[in-house]
């Protein structure tokens, strides 16, 4: 349900930045303009269309999930008082949301209250950013280790790791060559071929201190599983970034402006602007939605502080991320009802933390917000224009790049710099 209200109003800030949808509104709507100056939204209801009005709905948005990861902070019992109020109410909490949204409209010096809470959106949604490249550095140990552990009793599972390892370094050099083929020339060019250089040697270098003897020496569970997962990721961004960096003009030899550093047969993918837009804005805030479900578990919560389970308590399995059957534990309180297995699993708490819960859900609508605008070119941002390429964007995918290479390669040299520390990945 929480899901369901952060989708419904992603989809109203999309249609609040959309010219077509504003064109069409005052088209099709009879007494548009009668309508418009009843409600007090300006002639045109241009206070409800543009930057600062996603900016107010997303301010209400994110007030209602910080509202209730404060509400929700020591829940431990899924039958306590609060904890039915986190788990119902929710026509409620749907009017609640209404009216925070709506109450951000009416918000006085709406100049001094933008500028403000832009800063607060983009350090939100950068937190937002590291947040799933710690989940993402976790999700690579994880696999590995698990599939480690069933090597010591299957070879069935060396040889998955095998070949899982080579598809990944496979797919890692396969896209950086198909990059340095089509976003580079001879003349021009250059950030391209500084940055798909740098970022295939860091994830040369990563691989490397991965299986160096001292690292191993140390993290014995430490391989090129979690590099290659690493790699691919970062030739994702990088794909991302070139995709996203304003196009580069230079005059041919009629004195024509020519686009350059492109693939030739991307320039034809944008014939139709709406159905690109519509297609990568659903793809781009399904990922976000997956990302706060998956970050929102109990062993999510428990990796950003470094928790993880014991390598001998790990069961090797294709689905490592599912727990799997006959696992829980003899102790936990087991009910039925209407054909539903309910768990509670409550010895450490809630089966996972709603205040941490809240919290994502809270930074992700201050990254939906960024996203939506265009981060710092909200001026001239427009949903049709969605993947126009401006350099915040470019930078930011660029840097959360490094920044993930940052964190993989600390997890493998943290035990050489702190020897007397424990550390378990």
């Amino acid at each position: 349900m929480y899901a369901l209200y952060f989708i419904l109003v992603t989809i109203i800030c999309c249609v609040m930045m959309s010219t077509t949808v504003a064109n069409e509104m005052k088209a099709r709507i009879p007494f548009y303009e009668q309508m418009c100056k009843g409600i007090q939204a300006g002639e045109m209801c241009e206070k409800l269309v543009g930057y600062s009005a996603v900016y107010k709905v997303c301010f209400g948005m994110a007030c209602f999930f910080f509202f209730f990861c404060l509400f929700t902070i020591k829940i431990n019992n899924s039958k306590s008082c609060r904890a039915y109020i986190h788990n119902g109410f929710w026509f409620i909490k749907l009017l609640l949301l209404a009216a925070m949204c709506s109450g951000a409209f009416f918000i006085p010096d709406q100049d001094t209250f933008l500028n403000a809470w832009r800063y607060v959106g983009a350090t939100g949604g950068f937190l937002f950013i590291a947040i799933q490249l710690i989940l993402l550095v976790e999700f690579a140990h994880k696999w590995n280790k698990n599939w480690t552990a069933g090597a010591n009793h299957k070879q069935m599972w060396n040889g998955l790791l095998a070949l899982v390892t080579l598809v990944l370094y496979s797919v890692a050099v396969a896209a950086l060559v198909l990059m340095a083929l089509f976003y580079t020339r001879s003349e021009g060019c250059m950030y391209n071929k500084v940055l798909i250089g740098v970022n295939g040697g860091l994830c040369l270098f990563v691989s490397l201190v991965a299986i160096s003897p001292c690292v191993q020496n140390r993290q014995p569970h430490s391989g090129l599983l979690q590099s290659g997962v690493i790699s691919c990721y970062v030739m994702y961004l990088t794909f991302s970034a070139l995709s996203s960096k304003p196009p580069e003009t230079i005059l041919d030899e009629n004195n024509q402006n020519i686009t350059i550093c492109v693939p030739e047969f991307s320039q034809g993918l944008h014939g139709d602007e709406n159905l690109v837009t519509g297609l990568g804005t659903t793809i781009l805030f399904g990922c976000i939605l997956y990302s706060c479900l998956t970050s929102t578990t109990r062993a999510s919560s428990e990796a950003l502080r470094g928790i993880y389970a014991a390598p001998e308590t790990e069961v090797a399995r294709c689905c490592f991320c599912c727990v799997p059957d006959g696992d829980a534990d003899a102790e936990e309180h087991t009910e039925k009802r209407g054909g539903q297995t309910v768990i509670y699993d409550e010895k450490k708490g809630t089966v996972y933390s709603y205040a941490y819960f809240h919290f994502v859900f809270f930074l992700a609508s201050l990254y939906v917000m960024m996203t939506v605008t265009h981060w710092f070119h909200y001026e001239s941002a427009q949903i049709e224009k969605f993947f126009t390429g401006t350099w915040s964007i470019f930078w930011i995918k660029m840097v959360s790049c490094w920044v993930c290479v940052f964190l993989y390669l600390w997890t493998l040299i943290a035990p050489l710099c702190c020897p007397t520390r424990q550390f378990s990945v």
